[in-house]
């Protein structure tokens, strides 16, 4: 009778769980996913951390994902140490040409730089290299310019970026989305609790609200040393009526002093989810896009695998 009552007692939080991944065929190993639908035939195209960014194209976000090559093979023209290990890349449509936003740094360093390649058709070789778009860190800044975002709001260009240090940052750009303004970059979500660790943002729209997307917690390494549980990779959130500024958790608490809400975490086989995007599919509705741990493969970060699933909204807040 007792366990029958615990039985009981236990369902409501299973039918309330996080959903598993959907499923995934042909090349579904990858990093810092990022998403977009080619505008002429509606095919598929994923970029991902790696060989100076992978893509991979697909007629369906189920797959079969079929790799490419390189975005930028020779890797970029900044010069900095890294300059052939391109990171988290950030993609986008704009006025008939695709932009795709990348990190040039090296693991643990605050020498970093954000930079942009253009392409008409996202064929393979029809990438333009442009360099860095103007946002440069070093040790004399209080952030880090890794994994960028952009997002254009009331007909201005924002780009997102930040990684550990001060977390996450935001730059104006110029009317045409390739370049900071000049004007300086200022804070918009930081962790400042002893895990300190936010990174990976993406801004998506819906309603009258900007969603501040981002991960938090430890990702990488995970096969050699796993956090206590809870502490690993995490998709949390935090929004405003205002792209520029003043997000809140959906307790109220500021995104700058450690607020956010949880929106995807570790559950079942899907462990550490994160460097996540956001995207409108014609088909599914809105998806949260992200890579995650599947324990059934390993835990090594070359086992990343790519996820996604359907967002549903409550109250105004985004679930999976």
């Amino acid at each position: 009778m007792f366990q029958a009552l615990a039985t009981l007692l236990l369902l409501p939080a299973l039918a309330f769980g996080y959903a598993d991944p959907e499923s995934c065929s042909g090349e579904c190993v990858v990093s810092d996913p990022g998403l977009i639908r080619r505008v002429s035939d509606g095919k598929y195209f994923r970029f991902s951390t790696g060989n100076e960014i992978s893509y991979a194209s697909s007629d369906s976000l189920l797959g079969p994902w079929d790799v490419i090559g390189s975005v930028l093979p020779d890797g970029s023209k900044i010069d900095l140490a890294g300059n052939t290990d391109l990171w988290a890349p950030d993609v986008h449509y704009i006025e008939e040409t695709y932009y795709v936003f990348y990190s040039v740094s090296t693991f643990g360093s605050q020498s970093s730089a954000i930079g942009l390649a253009t392409s008409a058709t996202m064929e393979l070789d029809s990438w333009t290299d442009h360099g860095s778009v103007g946002v440069v860190s070093s040790s004399s800044k209080l952030y880090n310019a890794i994994d960028p975002n952009l997002i254009k709001a009331d007909g201005t260009f924002y780009l997102n970026f930040g990684s550990f240090y001060d977390d996450i940052y935001q730059v104006e750009l110029n009317s045409a989305g390739t370049k900071a303004s000049g004007s300086a970059a200022y804070n918009l979500a930081f962790n400042a609790t002893t895990d300190h660790s936010e990174e990976g943002s993406f801004m998506y729209q819906y309603g009258d609200y900007y969603y501040l997307f981002f991960s938090s917690g430890a990702c990488c390494s995970l096969d050699t040393d796993r956090p206590a549980a809870g502490e690993e990779y995490k998709i949390m959130v935090c929004r405003s009526t205002e792209a520029t500024g003043n997000f809140v958790d959906k307790d109220g608490v500021s995104c700058q002093a450690s607020g956010g809400t949880p929106v995807l975490e570790s559950h079942g086989t899907t462990y550490a989810p994160g460097g996540q995007g956001v995207f409108d599919d014609p088909e599914e509705g809105t998806v949260l896009y992200y890579h995650y741990i599947n324990t059934d493969i390993g835990y090594a970060d070359d086992d990343k695998q790519f996820g996604w699933n359907k967002i549903t909204w409550s109250s105004g807040w985004p679930s999976v």
